[in-house]
């Protein structure tokens, strides 16, 4: 299954699971000059539902949650500090918010870094993998070492700050 296209079930199930096996998948990015990009996953943070405070969902269906609450397999990006745009995916079933973001992919690390290094804006806001010709991701070898930590940047969420729902690749094949 190497280099092929992950269709929407991949992205239909629980964020902290997906955020775990995206670890390794391919990120391919087709730009508009036509030239195409490959980007190896190695950092994920998952967000899930309502109840995590630290998922922008926490605060209900908004205007920027609203593709969340799709189902799996679209894209959510969102603008931090006016300039970064951060590449999430749209994880679970339609009416469970919950998305994983991507933190790091190839040599880039950081979120606001890998969406300068993508080219992404609004338009990418829920785009969906299995028909976009932008943006995509392809299946790779399984990764079997990772650690998990605290997720970044989430003071505000009370109890939800110690979920170890953050994944760093530490397998060779990262």
């Amino acid at each position: 299954m190497d280099n092929k296209r992950l269709d929407i079930s991949f992205f239909e199930g629980d964020a902290v699971k997906i955020a775990q096996n995206l670890l390794g998948k391919i990120i391919v990015r087709r730009f508009d000059n036509g030239t195409i990009q490959r980007y190896q996953i190695n950092e994920t943070e998952a967000y899930r539902g309502e109840e995590d405070l630290a998922c922008h969902a926490a605060k209900g269906r908004t205007k920027r949650t609203e593709v969340m609450y799709h189902g799996g397999g679209v894209i959510y990006v969102y603008l931090v500090y006016g300039m970064y745009w951060m590449l999430n995916f749209v994880t679970s079933g339609e009416g469970f918010p919950a998305a994983v973001l991507i933190r790091g992919a190839g040599n880039i690390s950081g979120p606001g870094r890998l969406g300068r290094e993508l080219q992404l804006d609004k338009s990418f806001y829920g785009e969906d993998l299995s028909s976009s010709y932008r943006l995509w991701l392809e299946n790779a070898a399984s990764i079997s070492g990772f650690k998990s930590t605290p997720r970044i940047g989430i003071h505000y969420a009370g109890e939800w700050v110690y979920k170890k729902w953050r994944f760093i690749c530490d397998d060779e094949k990262c």
